[in-house]
């Protein structure tokens, strides 16, 4: 495993743009994967996928043929289109209706099969646009996007890398700021602040509708000792029914272990990271299984090299995990375990591959994956590390420039 590089955050900026290399290499890692799979051309209109693709967010649809150029069109707002996207051929609509007779006048035909995003289109809308294209066979190809946007090219790390200043700074005003008496909530919104003068974005990108993309957890005491809902095993007390996630209503206090979980994002570029924090002792328990997380992180990342599995990591970090005594409580307690130990990451804060039991594609240099071995010792606390590493040609590297450690304030 190579060390973090540092990385300084610079000042955001309005001239923030998609190089155009970096927009014609994702329009031809796409049409290799649809000649392959038989695809005639792609319907991307998710706004993550729009603006991989395109360089632009904005109100509109993207056609990627086969073969050839790919063609924009904007509903609005085409001035905006015009500036961010290093796609050549852009064209304004009123309506989706007119895209298919647009499509028809620019290429002289229609593909017989299309390919959709099927993972994300409701299906009312899916629906609606088959009524559209009532003579091609619509396919989901949703699969082929997210295989072409889990590697990330030189450029995207080092957009990740400048989250993860961001993210090291943020850490860096927790250390300095955590105060006893502050709730959980207050304290989130204080460090949240910060980040925002930093240039993150705040709202948080997930592909899975039944997941609420949320910037912080803070997990103080016992409050870190609640088993969440679903696989997730954080959830405070005195948080809301309808928000049962992040920080709730209970004070900080001293000597005990503080599990903060923070999630940003720059120029739509996710970073994830948890340290534990405490202000003066942290009881020797709790400090102990930091300290196993840290190494049950570390451990994994020397492994880490192109071919290895997900698989592989996985049930590495639970033989670790029992090596060091941490059977009942690692990811969760017995009946309630979460069944990964890590994600990829990136334009959206959850990506693949997943680090989990019989997932067994192969790593390749450029995945970019959040590593987060945690422990839930059930009415007494959380503890845990999360950081961002990307794995290269010989081993991996550490993105995150947070340090490893227990934070003591």
């Amino acid at each position: 495993m190579k060390k973090n590089a540092k990385v300084s955050l610079t000042e955001t900026s309005e001239e923030f743009k998609v190089p155009t290399k970096e927009i014609e290499n994702r329009i031809l890692r796409i049409q290799k994967e649809l000649q392959k799979s038989e695809i005639g051309g792609l319907f991307v209109a998710q706004r993550v996928d729009l603006f991989y693709f395109s360089g632009t967010a904005q109100n509109g649809f993207l056609f990627i043929p086969a073969q050839g150029d790919p063609l924009l069109l904007i509903k609005k707002y085409m001035p905006r289109a015009k500036r961010e996207s290093a796609i050549k051929e852009i064209i304004e609509i009123r309506s989706v209706k007119e895209v298919p007779d647009r499509i028809l006048d620019f290429y002289g035909r229609l593909p017989r099969t299309m390919g959709f995003e099927l993972d994300v289109i409701p299906v009312n809308q899916f629906n609606f646009y088959c009524q559209l294209f009532q003579n091609q066979r619509c396919v989901d190809g949703s699969p082929l996007i997210l295989t072409v946007r889990m590697i990330k090219s030189k450029w995207e790390i080092e957009q990740m890398e400048q989250t993860a200043a961001l993210s090291c700074k943020t850490f860096g005003y927790i250390q300095e700021n955590i105060r006893p008496g502050y709730t959980e909530m207050e304290f989130a919104g204080m460090f949240e602040t910060f980040a925002r003068k930093l240039g993150h974005g705040g709202q948080l990108r997930v592909r899975d509708y039944r997941t609420e993309g949320y910037p912080w957890h803070i997990l103080s005491g016992e409050n870190g000792g609640l088993v969440g809902l679903l696989d997730a095993p954080v959830s405070g007390q005195g948080t809301s029914p309808a928000f049962p996630c992040g920080a709730g209503s209970r004070k900080l206090g001293r000597n005990e272990p503080i599990f903060i979980d923070f999630n940003s994002v720059l120029n739509g570029y996710h970073f994830d990271e948890t340290r534990m924090f405490s202000m003066g002792h942290m009881p020797q328990k709790a400090f102990d299984a930091c300290q196993a997380a840290i190494e049950i992180q570390n451990d994994i990342l020397d492994v880490v090299k192109p071919g290895i599995t997900p698989d592989d990591l996985f049930h590495l970090s639970i033989a670790r995990a029992i090596s060091l005594g941490y059977a009942e409580t690692f990811l969760g307690p017995p009946e309630y375990k979460a069944g990964f130990v890590g994600h990829g990451i990136g334009l959206e804060l959850v990506e693949q591959p997943i680090i989990a039991s019989n997932r067994e594609m192969p790593l390749e240099p450029g995945m970019t994956l959040a590593l987060e071995p945690k422990m839930l010792f059930q009415n007494e606390f959380s503890a845990g590390i999360e950081s961002v590493f990307v794995v290269t040609e010989k081993g991996s590297r550490l993105i995150s420039q947070t340090p490893s450690k227990v934070f003591i304030c």
